[in-house]
């Protein structure tokens, strides 16, 4: 690509591109979902060579419609990357060219760089480095240029000669490693893993080890289902009339999950940039997601942030929001590095304090997140990103949960507004201490859930020891351990406004700085 061309490029225009692909391919699977649905409303009693027929006919033309969905996911996925890697090689194109002074190096027409007669040395470096700036900037819209015409072309031809072909019938077992998972997929032909996208999504979509493409075609064909199974559970209840108390208590949990499931929706079609990735699903219990903003398999740093306590699919728009405030605060200070931002709620968060008191829920959601960051090293293309972990409230016993029990593939970890993280000193969380950065904000009421022993003192006698049995604690400052904040606990720490418990990523709060900073590998 030629300087001129860098330099007019709208890469808005191919985000737009990408999404008009969105409702087209949001109606081809809502058509598929309902000719499955006519197929399992047959008459179960009709019988022999017509019924047949018509249900391999229907069943044919389901699949068609699925596939020809996932086709037009993947064509978004492609422009949407496009648009991506244009925009942060015209950022680096602007910046390069910013550092042109006033006078001593002249800039051509062409992109073309030379330091005036006589300049300095230090003017000649400057030239130097400008041009060096400007080549890196090209030869990277280049790049993306040629891989996408590339793919678009593979496209093409797979239409032609043929969309999928079954694999073979070996599949990595339930909770496989990341390393299984992906030695497995890169067996696979290209159109071996099409018809795995089309026939088992939800293997593919599950599976830590898988590139994030490949995943968030799959879960975007689960979509419809989940949505359907929700509705016909809520009939079902509501048929019921008069409900009782736990009735009506589970018909608005229900109700809470299809919101949910619609937030999710709205932001997988929205035209906003960065484009989101649908990486995990579940609508069952209280529902999970796995949602990045921007594909982490490309992104030079990724982010996973970890929700606390009463966090489910129904509250996952705050959560978004939360995500996506991060998102865009990388861009802003650093557009010429693409940052990816991962909303993980795929642990089943306590919903009650009594719950949220104790780690049981923590503890089991350690091989999880373990795997998942396994998974996103494994799959990541390019040079290693450098990869945070971002845990909020009871998310950050989660993160350092896992961090001390299993270890994290991170470069660093991120405590806000902690109850403790399950350890008194951050060499125990397996990273190097200066890697480990905390906030606590002066007015966040998690600060006076002190233990047993702190709240009630002598007056509680001989039941203190028996309640620290029971909540599983020690002396400590906090629920789970010392205060992460505390300059004794042996990390970093960064200020934070007093926003309260949630307020870390409002606008103007330093800690929204500060982790955005450490998101794109600084310091706070």
């Amino acid at each position: 690509m030629r300087y001129a061309e860098l330099w007019a490029a709208r890469p808005s225009a191919w985000d737009c591109a990408a999404a008009a692909w969105r409702p087209v391919t949001a109606l081809l699977r809502r058509r598929a979902a309902e000719v499955t649905g006519v197929a399992a409303g047959l008459a179960p009693d009709w019988t022999g060579a017509a019924a047949g027929a018509a249900r391999d006919g229907i069943g044919r033309t389901a699949r068609d419609l699925a596939g020809t969905a996932s086709l037009g996911i993947e064509v978004d996925q492609i422009l949407a990357e496009y648009a991506s890697r244009l925009a942060t090689a015209k950022a680096r194109l602007t910046a390069a060219v910013a550092r042109q002074p006033a006078t001593g190096i002249h800039l051509d027409r062409d992109g073309g760089v030379r330091a005036e007669p006589g300049a300095d040395p230090p003017t000649r470096r400057l030239a130097a480095e400008m041009a060096a700036g400007i080549g890196a900037a090209l030869a990277l819209a280049g790049a993306a240029d040629r891989e996408a015409a590339a793919r678009l072309a593979a496209l093409t031809t797979a239409i032609a000669d043929g969309w999928s072909t079954p694999p073979p019938s070996y599949r990595p077992p339930p909770g496989a490693s990341p390393q299984l998972a992906r030695l497995w997929w890169d067996g696979l032909s290209a159109a071996q893993r099409r018809w795995l996208v089309n026939h088992e999504p939800e293997l593919v979509g599950g599976l830590d080890g898988i590139p994030a493409d490949a995943r968030d075609q799959a879960n975007r064909l689960l979509l419809d289902a989940h949505r359907r199974r929700l509705l016909e559970q809520r009939l079902r209840l509501s048929a019921q009339a008069p409900l009782d108390p736990l009735e009506t208590a589970a018909l608005l949990r229900l109700d809470a999950r299809i919101r949910g499931l619609a937030s999710v929706a709205d932001r997988l079609g929205d035209d906003a940039a960065p484009r989101a990735y649908l990486l995990g699903l579940a609508s069952a219990g209280d529902g999970r997601a796995v949602v990045a903003l921007g594909n982490p398999d490309r992104a030079a740093n990724v982010v996973t942030y970890v929700p606390g306590m009463t966090s489910e699919l129904g509250s996952i728009d705050r959560e978004l929001t939360r995500a996506e405030r991060l998102a865009v605060r990388c861009a802003e200070l650093e557009p010429a590095t693409g940052t990816s931002v991962l909303l993980w709620l795929d642990y089943d968060a306590p919903d009650f304090l009594g719950e949220g008191t104790r780690d049981a829920h923590a503890t089991a959601a350690g091989p999880a997140l373990h795997r998942f960051q396994e998974g996103l090293r494994l799959t990541h293309e390019g040079p290693p990103a450098h990869q945070t972990v971002l845990g909020h409230s009871y998310g950050s016993l989660v993160v350092g949960a896992a961090a001390r029990d299993h270890g994290l593939a991170a470069d660093a970890l991120v405590f806000v507004g902690s109850p403790g993280v399950g350890v008194d000193h951050a060499a125990a969380l397996r990273i190097e201490p200066d890697r480990v950065f905390s906030a606590l904000a002066a007015d966040d009421a998690v600060r006076h859930a002190r233990p047993v022993r702190d709240l009630v003192g002598a007056a509680g006698g001989p039941l203190v020891p028996l309640a620290e049995a029971w909540l599983g604690q020690r002396e400590d400052r906090l629920w789970f351990g010392r205060n992460p904040a505390d300059p004794d606990f042996g990390g970093q720490t960064f200020a934070s406004t007093p926003d309260g418990h949630s307020g870390y990523w409002n606008a103007g709060n330093p800690a929204l700085d500060a982790m955005a900073r450490i998101a794109l590998g600084g310091r706070p």
